[in-house]
């Protein structure tokens, strides 16, 4: 393909969005993605390079190909671009320089007037970047996110109090920044949102309930996303389970008519850190002593918030 044949520097910016009530969800999710914050309020410059799709909050990733002090620096690095009959287009990114509508345009045209190529605004087979930072400017090859967890929104069986599909997804990636070669589990899992999402990111899990009803909405939903494995989700008591685990993901039950006691928490709190190394828990409550009398060490966490009804998010890892 001629985009592996273009310059690339090993380093990579991840341009993201949320809204404001998932700030400390994403934040806590690229943590987890990259090992490092973000570097501004929009965007995070990494060495790490992984399928932008990914995430529900980040948008495009560009592979960095140039990169200068000042514009003109970039700017006479770009005729040495090959784009070998390929079309072409250029986008600013809007960085922490503020540039007008007409400057953003200016800019893009000044550039793409440095590329040998056919520039086509509508369709083209290459998008470049160019991004202003505070120091400099960069230039790289844009590949933009597909949304693939909005295909996941509508599903045949639901839970009102379930995750959305924009949480199920970021909680994944907590758990299992890197998807090769883990074992994940959902001990809780309802009516399979987590599942559905990280299947979709082609990881290795299964899902548990001690609900008849959520697994038979579970494979429901599975079933209508293309995914016919029975084996997926079993009922079961997770307070039972004797694999071992790389990760799992337990969104504590919650409704009106059934509030989990002291000693039902912290038993199913100590069974996950018996049979997973790592652990993203999600409750309604505060569960910081319950989580660490169970035997794990708190790594990151946060807070969501959907109208008056808040989520607290707790990465942990066990002694396994």
């Amino acid at each position: 393909m001629l985009t592996e044949k273009l310059p690339n520097q090993g380093r990579y910016i991840y341009t993201f969005a949320c809204h404001e009530t998932e700030r400390e969800l994403c934040e806590m999710e690229l943590r987890a993605l990259f090992n490092a914050e973000p570097d501004a309020l929009f965007y995070i410059d990494s060495s790490k390079q992984i399928d932008p799709s990914r995430s529900p909050f980040i948008s495009m990733r560009m592979d960095v190909m140039f990169a200068g002090s000042t514009l003109e620096d970039v700017l006479g690095q770009i005729p040495s671009i090959e784009l070998e009959g390929d079309s072409f287009k250029v986008l600013y990114i809007k960085g922490g320089a503020k540039h007008s509508y007409d400057e953003q345009r200016k800019l893009e045209r000044q550039v793409g007037g440095c590329i040998r190529g056919t520039a086509d605004m509508r369709k083209p087979d290459v998008m470049f970047g160019l991004l202003p930072v505070d120091t400099g400017w960069i230039f790289g090859l844009c590949h933009h996110a597909e949304s693939v967890w909005l295909q996941h929104k509508d599903k045949p069986q639901n839970y009102s109090t379930g995750l959305s599909t924009v949480v199920a997804r970021a909680l994944v990636n907590i758990a299992v920044p890197d998807p090769h070669a883990v074992k994940v589990i959902d001990p809780c899992c309802g009516m399979g949102n987590v599942l559905i999402e990280a299947l979709s990111m082609g990881i290795n899990i299964v899902g548990r309930d001690i609900n008849p009803l959520a697994i038979r909405g579970a494979r429901i939903n599975l079933l209508h996303f293309g995914y016919s494995d029975s084996d997926l989700v079993m009922i079961g008591d997770m307070n039972q389970i004797d694999q071992l685990y790389d990760a799992a993901i337990l969104d504590m039950p919650y409704n009106l008519c059934s509030v989990l006691s002291e000693e039902e928490t912290i038993t199913m709190l100590t069974s996950v850190s018996r049979f997973s190394r790592l652990a993203v828990i999600v409750s309604s409550e505060l569960l910081e002593e319950y989580i660490i009398s169970a035997g794990f060490r708190i790594k990151d966490q946060c807070i969501v918030r959907k109208g008056s009804f808040v989520r607290n998010v707790w990465l942990c890892e066990s002694g396994l």
